[in-house]
């Protein structure tokens, strides 16, 4: 089947907060958001918020990822107190923009419809802090947005959110080295591999269930209509899964795995193809589409093993 590189929106906070901060020598988004590790992978957190993640992956944890596989460093700086780390934040905007995040994304009211938190994660690229807003950049779709600082200082507590650390910032980005998106790509298909076996960085809430175990998981929630977990599938979850899926094959194809690229692109198409049938409730086809996408898991890491 035809494989076309996707261009358009998505929630791709992270990444496109990385390529603002690594400026003119940044890599494309797609890239990027693939050395994060996200497209290998996904999990259901607590047997209840399914992500099409890896088992145990944070944005945190792919961020890190990300800048290494990239040839890049950065300095984070996390946690103290509220009036001392807006004073951090106002030093380091005097010398250039600021990655920040974790977020939550709730406190961000100049998003329509977000009045108080919603335990959504975000990042945000700082640009300019005056005596009562901060303006920023949100990959989300507004550049120069201001925000009212009490706004942003109960959004940068991060306390909704289930990683992270309060008051997280990035700067000083350097590069180190000069690495093709190529070789990137071929740096992390090692720790793809670990995070299709399913090997967390950290200890997992009970009941989490990983990869083909989530899917066929999820199609029981799904079948017993769960109406929180369709929410959040149609509003975030296959929409960001199925783009960096998307991306991967993308990213695989150029670099030339082509086993796995046709692997991750079955998976993409699956992905993607919830959007209707979750949407209109049409539950037994979403229940048949994470049914097939179940074994693939298995079938990507077998052709990443013998890729390497």
């Amino acid at each position: 089947m035809l494989h076309v590189p996707y261009r358009g929106s998505g929630p791709y906070c992270y990444a496109n907060s990385l390529a603002m901060m690594m400026g003119v020598d940044a890599l494309e988004p797609a890239v990027i958001e693939t050395v994060t590790g996200s497209p290998f992978g996904m999990q259901l957190v607590g047997g209840a918020l399914p992500f099409f993640d890896p088992y145990g992956w944070s944005p945190e944890t792919g961020v890190q990822d990300a800048l290494a596989a990239l040839g890049w460093t950065a300095r984070t700086l996390s946690d103290g107190e509220p009036g001392a780390a807006l004073g951090r934040l106002a030093s380091l905007l005097e010398v250039g923009p600021v990655m920040v995040g974790p977020i939550e994304m709730g406190h961000l009211r100049y998003q329509p419809g977000m009045t108080g938190p919603i335990g959504a994660d975000h990042y945000l690229v700082a640009v300019g802090i005056e005596r009562d807003h901060l303006t920023v950049h949100d990959p989300q779709g507004y550049p120069y947005a201001r925000l009212p600082l009490p706004d942003f200082m109960n959004a940068w507590r991060a306390d909704t959110l289930t990683y992270g650390r309060p008051y997280t910032t990035r700067t000083e980005f350097t590069r180190i080295a000069r690495v093709s998106a190529d070789a990137a790509i071929t740096a992390v298909l090692p720790r793809a591999v670990a995070w299709l076996a399913a090997e967390p960085t950290h200890p997992m809430p009970a009941g989490s269930l990983a990869n083909g175990d989530a899917a066929l998981a999820l199609a029981d929630l799904l079948d017993a209509d769960d109406n929180d977990v369709r929410e959040h599938l149609v509003h975030f979850a296959i929409r960001v899964g199925a783009r960096r899926l998307t991306d991967a094959t993308t990213c695989l194809h150029r670099a030339g795995f082509t086993d796995a690229a046709a692997t991750i692109d079955r998976q993409a198409r699956l992905v993607g193809s919830l959007q209707q049938s979750v949407v209109t409730g049409d539950t037994p086809t979403a229940v048949d589409t994470l049914r097939a996408l179940a074994p693939t898991y298995d079938n990507l890491r077998t052709d990443l093993q013998h890729s390497l």
